[in-house]
């Protein structure tokens, strides 16, 4: 961990903050057994899946799989960085945290963070000084052209670079920043004959904030017809262009249900300024998973407004495996005959718009309409290329019902025989045809794993047991420990569990401490939320038991074939594997069962 507290005072600040008293501050929340449940305040919703644990001191969304313990909340709700959500729990505890340790490679490493920082913060307010300039005529003047107000130009701190290469350089060099922390901005180009140079020049710049508002990057459209028209500012330690989304700042916070995904920065700001404040873009790239996966922590629901031509018609096809990987439903908006949303909104209005928003094409339908595009369905031979290429695709779905459905639609968009299509469907099923892939999105709501899944599953299942019952450790002492977990993330848990239970208690929420990364915390805190879905006691101990032996199964697996040769260690290997059968012939394990809700953990 980089911060500049030990892991006791971390702990510490945690511990004296309640988690259902930290959150009912800002959460409706209401008891419901042995926890407290509420509408989850990252994402939209009406029926309750947010759970919150004071057993457990850890909170989880069912909806949006948000989670993690009292330090996540603050920072994912009041967007604090881990350092500002820390000292916010030891203010709200009376506790001063030293300063003693503010010292060292953490303490530089955040200095040098909030340096970055701050220059991107001064370079946006200089591009924004320089637009409303006599020197930035041609950027307002652009501007003004594309139907910007003053409201939107400044809630956006849109700006100008100037036609000079080196004013932001001069400009910063006056604020004492040092050319070690310009070179790491991303902001200049650097040769040993030139020095350095801006590179952003003669430029309307759009300044890129990450999810908590703060300025990571830019990007900037030529004025003219230089190359290239749009130019983003390079990866740096602040700004990634793979893992952000432009104006999510501002759309996380919008009251919509859905998240509208577009092409470019102008797309976006058109949209919010017709009142569209959901609108987001990708920057300057495809879709990319990590894009998707940050948009999942607000929506499940995607809306597709890119361009109407053939660059945005692929765009979107190539967009919907990576939505559908990342659990997102996507549904697909007409723009034609316009070519972008702002022209749509020029000509339509705003209430154009939003009609076309309600009559959106579902994703997978919509790919149809594009592979319809290349036959002639009027011609017998391509009509039944065309349907049987449709058979394929819908081949996708794994699940019956959804599969049948979509099926149906076809049959009825494209007035091909449903008993006909359904057989097509069967038979290239029976034959191995290969379906592309395809993972639909899943269904929101409570996260219930049946047995079957629970034992394609075992290692994620076993912590959930370890971190549920104080007696899924005695039971399992003889035959499991820490290093019968294979996957990094769970030895790395499992380690920490069984430490924790040395020492006498088990604690979910503490274990979080060692997790920096949201995406990380959200697994971790998934694992301890998960339920087996069981009806009796005996039902119970068998999906432990289960499990148990499926992680025996798989350890002895891996240790037998990473076996080095050594004689004795193979015999102890078999004497294991013969133990490990006979448990599968007559070894039950046994939890207490929770009664009341008839599930196991």
């Amino acid at each position: 961990m980089s911060y500049q507290y030990s892991g006791d005072q971390i702990e510490a600040v945690r511990s004296a903050n309640d988690i259902v008293d930290v959150i009912g501050a800002v959460v409706a929340l209401k008891r419901s057994g042995s926890n407290y449940t509420g509408l989850c305040p990252f994402h939209n919703e009406k029926t309750p899946s947010f759970s919150v644990s004071r057993t457990k001191q850890m909170y989880y969304c069912f909806g949006c799989h948000a989670g993690g313990n009292v330090l996540t909340f603050v920072m994912e709700y009041y967007q604090y960085s881990f350092v500002e959500a820390l000292q916010f729990l030891a203010d709200r505890a009376g506790i001063t945290l030293p300063k003693a340790e503010d010292t060292g490679r953490s303490k530089a490493y955040l200095d040098r963070q909030a340096r970055l920082y701050d220059i991107q913060k001064k370079a946006a307010a200089y591009y924004h000084y320089r637009l409303k300039q006599p020197s930035g005529e041609a950027g307002l003047r652009y501007l003004r052209k594309r139907g910007l107000s003053d409201e939107t130009i400044r809630t956006f701190g849109l700006g100008y670079a100037g036609k000079y290469s080196q004013d932001l350089y001069r400009y910063l060099k006056s604020k004492d920043f040092s050319d070690e922390d310009l070179k790491d901005a991303g902001l200049f180009t650097f040769t040993e004959k030139n020095g350095f140079t801006d590179k952003f020049w003669n430029r309307v710049m759009f300044p890129i904030q990450n999810v908590q508002g703060k300025v990571i990057g830019f990007g900037g459209r030529v004025m003219g017809d230089g190359k290239p028209k749009y130019l983003n500012s390079p990866d740096t330690d602040l700004f990634n262009k793979r893992k952000n989304l432009y104006a999510l700042n501002i759309a996380r916070r919008s009251r919509e249900k859905t998240i509208i995904l577009c092409e470019g920065y102008m797309d976006v700001i058109s949209m919010h300024q017709a009142g569209f404040t959901n609108a987001v873009a990708s920057l300057g790239t495809a879709l990319t998973p990590e894009q998707a996966a940050l948009l999942k922590r607000y929506t499940s629901d995607i809306r597709l407004l890119y361009d109407s031509d053939g660059a945005g018609v692929n765009a979107a096809l190539r967009a919907f495996p990576i939505l559908a990987e990342a659990g997102l439903r996507a549904r697909v908006v007409d723009l034609k005959p316009y070519k972008d949303p702002d022209e749509l909104i020029r000509a339509e209005g705003a209430d154009g718009l939003r009609r076309r928003l309600a009559s959106s094409r579902d994703a997978f339908m919509f790919e149809l309409d594009q592979l319809a595009r290349g036959y002639r369905l009027n011609d017998p031979q391509e009509a039944t290329i065309f349907q049987e290429k449709t058979a394929e695709k819908l081949l996708r779905f794994a699940d019956d019902m959804e599969r049948e459905n979509y099926l149906r639609a076809a049959s009825a968009d494209y007035h091909i025989p449903e008993s006909a299509l359904r057989k097509k469907v069967v038979t290239l099923a029976l034959r191995g045809t290969p379906a592309s892939a395809y993972n639909t999105p899943k269904p929101t709501g409570k996260t219930v794993l049946t047995r079957e899944e629970a034992g394609a599953l075992p290692e994620k299942m076993m912590l959930t047991y370890l971190a549920s019952y104080p007696e899924a450790f005695a039971e399992t002492a003889r035959y499991i420990g820490p290093e019968d977990f294979r996957d990094p993330l769970c030895r790395e848990i499992a380690v920490e569990l069984y430490a924790q239970k040395e020492t006498g208690q088990v604690r979910e929420a503490a274990l979080l401490n060692r997790f920096t990364d949201p995406e990380t915390q959200k697994t971790v805190a998934g694992l301890f939320h998960t339920t087996v879905d069981v009806a009796t006691e005996a039902e119970q101990d068998r999906a432990f038991t289960d499990t148990v032996l499926k992680l025996m199964e798989n350890s002895l697996t891996a240790a037998l074939d990473s076996w080095d040769g050594d004689p004795e260690a193979l015999r102890a290997l078999m004497t294991k594997r013969s133990e490990w059968e006979m448990m599968k012939k007559n070894r039950l394990f046994h939890l207490p069962f929770d009664k009341e809700n008839g599930t196991g953990v």
